[in-house]
């Protein structure tokens, strides 16, 4: 049944994205302030309407033009970058805009090293058996899962994170990895942890998926932190997936996990934020992504 409604609540996303082609459009590209380059796997948004899209992997966009106020401001996320906010009008369409976004700068803290003998701590699903269900998301959305400290360890860095990816859907396509503090409203996700651009892909589906975050160097935080999957776009994929007449699974999904009793889990949307999922299992149960992570443990 949960699948079910999951698959209903994308099917009606992708209906109304269906109308965009009808209606007049944003199109344009996002680059660097500086260098010019450009931005692939970019978060834009409408802010009044809470209508989302993500730019391909050349930085190129296509949104509706705002239908109900007079304007809107177009919201530009790129990760490592500051937010730009471009007006744009009701009914307009402009047909080659470019976005410049500065890079955001990064403040620099005492740098503190931890004495004493370092272990392997894992962190989250414990399970290698999914339970029945998936979950997916369309571009630009993510599911966070918060990889908690239940036992109060001293924390160093972060090793690894993983993912239980489903053997249905595209498991190969690529999907970007997120890690986030919980220091948003009511703990949700907030601050990025990784600034660095890391798009990956499985080999295959049917079992877990492990990055190396090593080189990256980032500090756990004490109390845990949220590990994230977001969907991204590849290729000619791009169009076929904004404009759409019809449900179609576009790349990979992950499996959940009924381990705890709390729910862990909460979801991103383009132009709407984060929810927390509290479904369950009938159990007392909370349905929860299928996510874990290495961190080294100082003794």
């Amino acid at each position: 049944m949960l699948t079910r409604l999951l698959l209903i609540a994308l099917f009606i996303v992708n209906a109304a994205t269906s109308g965009w082609a009808q209606q007049a459009q944003i199109k344009g590209v996002i680059v660097d302030k500086d260098t010019k380059e450009p931005l692939p796997f970019t978060s834009i948004g409408l802010k009044n309407e809470q209508i989302g899209a993500l730019s391909n992997e050349h930085g190129q966009f296509i949104v509706p033009a705002p239908s109900k106020n007079a304007d809107d401001s177009l919201i530009v996320i790129a990760l490592g970058y500051g937010r730009r906010a471009v007006l744009v009008k009701r009914g307009v369409s402009v047909p080659n805009l470019t976005i410049e976004v500065p890079k955001r700068a990064v403040a620099l803290g005492n740098v503190v090293v931890k004495a004493g003998k370092v272990k392997n701590l894992g962190l989250g699903a414990r399970t290698d058996n999914p339970g029945e269900g998936m979950i997916q998301g369309l571009p630009g959305s993510q599911y966070a899962f918060f990889v908690k400290n239940d036992k109060k360890k001293k924390l160093g860095n972060v090793r690894t994170v993983s993912f239980y990816i489903g053997e249905n859907g595209f498991p190969r396509e690529p999907f970007r990895v997120r890690l986030y503090k919980a220091d948003g409203n009511y703990n949700a996700p907030n601050t990025d942890l990784l600034t660095e651009n890391v798009v990956v892909s499985a080999p295959q589906g049917g079992q877990w998926y492990t990055v190396d975050l090593t080189p990256y160097n980032i500090m756990a935080p004490e109390e845990g932190f949220f590990v994230a999957m977001e969907w991204v776009v590849s290729g000619d994929k791009f169009f076929a997936t904004n404009f759409m007449d019809d449900y179609t699974p576009y790349g990979q999904i992950m499996r959940p996990t009924f381990e705890f009793k709390e729910s862990r889990t909460w979801n991103y949307s383009m132009g709407k934020g984060w929810s927390l999922i509290t479904a369950s299992n009938g159990q007392g149960l909370r349905y929860n992504a299928m996510i874990k992570a290495e961190v080294d443990m100082i003794k």
